[in-house]
């Protein structure tokens, strides 16, 4: 008898998508925070050399395919990924994986999504979604971030897994391949690692665009691009930011308030009061993220304009930047067992 596959709305994408093919294969403990955090998923970069949708590229999470890759890594979990250079390949590899059935993940664009509103369509390549079936000739698709599941037909899904642009998926598809029993000691472990990693890469990456450094970096950009762009061109930028931060996934405040969630559920697990106490720390720069989207939101719609509106969205990051660096120092030096 075929097992039944379970439909998980979660915040973003990537962790739903690891989080349902994760408990489909048995891991019934899993959860979006827990593997956001065991995949060391909060970060923050400014790529100054790349540009999406004509506006900076910023990014408040690490790249794509990482957080299930590190996390799986740790549980001891194999997993498959394919790319394809041929169009029919990719399709046929799809349907050798309904016939086994076993559902499989798929980064795709999201600008031909049907089932997304049309002001959620812009060209960012790095959605992901689950194939678990098909009916009636047309997929069926679990997208972790829709609340119930959706179709898609054949040229429907391959025009999405061929998008171009930055990050284009190339029809890359993903699922756990070996999925061994977890031990209580292993997922303790993994929170631990995830957490020491995460701390890492926060504060001490090298170079000025990524990590904490990196909040900072792009707040000294906002101070100049008023005067550098003009008022058009640099009310843009900041609306990409916005964009970037609330509208792709869970965005800057969104993944804060997942991390905290995480340390929460870690708490639980290591019997350390003091994830509890940092995790409110995180919900704080995430309210921080927000209230900063609200005002440079504002400056795009064009209701301020003046350089002491850029200066504050600036210094705004600034504060952000302060309150995630002592946090992950104090997570950095907490004696963590398992």
């Amino acid at each position: 008898m075929e097992k039944e596959f379970k439909h998980i709305q979660t915040a973003h994408c990537e962790n739903g998508v690891a989080t349902s093919l994760l408990r489909y294969h048995g891991l019934d403990f899993m959860t979006e925070p827990l593997v956001f955090g065991m995949g060391s998923g909060l970060f923050y970069i400014h790529i100054p050399f790349l540009m999406v949708n004509g506006g900076p590229a910023v990014s408040y999470r690490s790249m794509p395919g990482w957080i299930f890759s590190r996390a799986s890594k740790l549980l001891g979990i194999k997993v498959k990924r394919v790319k394809f250079s041929n169009e029919k390949a990719a399709q046929d590899f799809v349907e050798e994986k309904v016939r086994q059935g076993i559902p499989i993940g798929c980064q795709v664009g999201v600008f031909n999504l049907p089932y997304f509103p049309p002001e959620y369509r812009f060209h960012f390549n790095a959605h992901n979604l689950i194939i678990y079936g098909k009916e009636n000739g047309r997929y069926l698709v679990s997208d972790p971030v829709m609340e119930g599941v959706t179709t898609l037909s054949p040229e429907e899904l391959n025009k999405v897994r061929f998008a171009k642009g930055p990050l284009a998926p190339k029809g890359h598809v993903y699922y756990p391949e070996l999925v061994p029993q977890v031990s209580q000691e292993q997922i303790r472990k993994a929170i631990v690692k995830g957490i020491r990693k995460n701390s890492r890469d926060m504060l001490y990456i090298p170079g000025p665009i990524a990590g904490v450094d990196g909040i900072k970096y792009t707040a000294n950009h906002i101070r100049k691009w008023r005067e550098k762009l003009g008022v058009r061109k640099a009310g843009l930028y900041l609306g990409q930011i916005v964009r970037m931060q609330e509208e792709i996934g869970t965005g800057g405040g969104g993944f804060r308030f997942l991390y905290g969630a995480f340390l929460e559920q870690a708490s639980a697990y290591l019997q350390n009061d003091e994830l509890r106490n940092i995790s409110d720390e995180f919900t704080k720069a995430g309210d921080m993220w927000r209230e900063s989207a609200i005002h440079m939101g504002r400056i795009y719609k064009g209701r301020m304009s003046e350089q002491k509106d850029y200066e504050q969205s600036a210094d705004m990051l600034m504060d952000i930047m302060a309150v995630e660096k002592e946090a992950f120092k104090k997570l950095h030096k907490l004696n963590l067992k398992y």
